[in-house]
């Protein structure tokens, strides 16, 4: 049996929804700030020219889906809630 610390997920699933959770190793906390960086550099760099600022925000805001989805433990896929 494999340990689920060792999987390689960096982010824990949602608990309810579609989508990546917390982040729980140091490379999933490195990749949520420096994705926010990205996208609050660019949107201040381009904050004249808002047609830019929206492109931005779109391609530096979905690009790195794949990889978040590749680095959640299970991957992503719709969780409902638990009952008792």
């Amino acid at each position: 049996m494999s340990d689920p610390k060792s999987d390689g997920a960096w982010f824990l699933p949602k608990r309810f929804g579609y989508g990546a959770g917390l982040p729980i190793t140091k490379q999933g906390w490195i990749m949520v700030v420096v994705h926010v960086a990205v996208l609050v550099s660019g949107a201040l760099l381009l904050r004249s020219q808002p047609a830019a600022t929206i492109a931005w925000a779109l391609i530096a805001g979905l690009l790195p889906l794949p990889l978040y989805a590749a680095k959640t433990r299970g991957g992503w896929k719709w969780r409902w809630p638990k009952r008792n």
